[in-house]
């Protein structure tokens, strides 16, 4: 293997500050928003399509650039590339926080979720290049960290709104966005000659067919459909939560949003345990059973008795995504290469991203037509129940280089 742990050695404190400080910045403009709809409203008018389409656009902008950031990963190196997703970050950030209307709002969306989306496949391959012998564990620190990212805009979204403005409490977050660009400035700079060195290896080792021949891979698209399944309840609920539980519920604005941060919250432990699971388990394929139980067992109580026991149906719902985790640890569990991991996270995150845009937008889409929260539950729970597919594949121990092999 190019990636030892004894030749980056040097680097691996620098890597591992600066994937965690990656993670704590992916999440923390999608629940930023709608807890302070309303007061965003008084200055920008939103209607319920436009709430959707804001809505979508964290998974729709993760699904394109997710598809390209293996190419930017071939053209720039991991680093360079992190960095540039960082900057659009720091950039994004500032621009909704400066949104005069409507069609800025959307820009700055776009520029934040492009960074986002870059930096959601190019974590998986630097936990491989630096810590192949500590995937299972890294994998779960980065993910907690960034569950604990999503938790935390619910709660501070409206105080600080209520406070200095809403502008500030979008725009705050590049903050962050700019920390975590210091020890990958660092690094790139302390080790440039190595990291060239080492990506124009991978350069030449990738074989130009892979993106296209992992189209036809069974266990590419199982996880893909994992992540589908996670990331389409997940959005819908970030985007729509509050004003469901308002509606259907009876809680005040701030109470929806503390909801917010519990569904976000109770991934914190998923985060902590599906990774090591994951690598333990004969059969993962159990976990995505779990994840589909919790879906169901959350939106039925909330299309139920959303107003009875309302913090156990949010939190059941929110179990449901434990699915992400087990997906990304899968990513590196079922390749043999560094150029397979990139090519996969790529695949996975681009088509599961693409799909899991059908949440915000569907959900919106059914409210609107039916004027009621019924339908839009019930196509939440159809989509909990598909991920049940999924698992046969995954419970088969096979490589994603198995599939594509050469046939006779």
């Amino acid at each position: 293997m190019i990636d030892t742990p004894n030749r980056h050695r040097a680097g691996r404190t620098l890597a591992l500050v600066g994937i965690v400080l990656v993670a704590a910045n992916l999440r923390t403009a999608v629940a930023a928003l709608s807890p302070i709809v309303s007061q965003v409203n008084v200055d920008i008018p939103l209607g319920a399509v436009f709430i959707g389409v804001l809505g979508m656009l964290p998974p729709v902008c993760f699904a394109v650039f997710g598809i390209f950031a293996p190419v930017f990963t071939r053209r720039l190196g991991l680093e360079p590339a992190l960095i540039l997703a960082l900057a659009s970050m720091v950039l994004g950030h500032l621009a909704r926080g400066l949104s005069g209307s409507l069609s800025w709002l959307i820009i700055g969306s776009v520029i934040t979720f492009a960074g986002m989306g870059v930096g959601n496949v190019l974590l998986p391959p630097l936990v491989k290049r630096y810590f192949p012998d500590r995937v299972g564990l890294v994998t779960s620190f980065y993910v907690t960290v960034m569950s604990l990212s999503t938790l935390l805009p619910p709660l501070v979204a409206v105080p600080v709104a209520d406070t200095v403005g809403w502008r500030v409490s979008l725009g705050m977050w590049m903050v962050p966005a700019l920390v975590a660009l210091v020890p990958w400035l660092t690094l790139l700079i302390r080790e440039r000659g190595r990291i060239r060195s080492v990506d124009a290896a991978l350069i030449e080792e990738a074989e130009p067919a892979l993106l296209g021949r992992i189209w036809r891979s069974s266990i590419a698209w199982a996880i893909a459909l994992v992540f589908a399944t996670s990331s389409l309840n997940a959005y819908a609920m970030f985007a729509w939560l509050p004003q469901l539980l308002i509606q259907t519920a009876g809680v005040t604005p701030g109470q929806a949003g503390t909801l917010l941060s519990l569904y976000a919250g109770v991934g914190l432990p998923c985060a902590l345990v599906v990774p090591y699971l994951t690598i333990r388990m004969k059969n993962p394929g159990l976990l995505v059973y779990a994840g589909m139980v919790a879906f169901v067992a959350g939106d039925l109580g909330l299309l139920l008795a959303p107003a009875t026991l309302t913090f156990l149906w949010v939190g059941l719902a929110g179990l449901g995504p434990l699915l992400f985790p087990l997906a990304l640890v899968l990513i590196n569990l079922r390749t043999r290469s560094h150029e397979g991991a990139v090519a996969l996270s790529g695949f996975v995150q681009g088509v599961g991203y693409t799909l899991g845009a059908l949440g915000p937008l569907g959900v919106g889409v059914l409210h609107q037509l039916t004027g009621s929260w019924q339908w839009p539950l019930v196509f939440l729970l159809a989509t909990g129940l598909a991920v049940g597919l999924a698992g046969a594949v995954i419970s088969r121990p096979h490589l994603l280089e198995d599939d594509l092999q050469p046939t006779a």
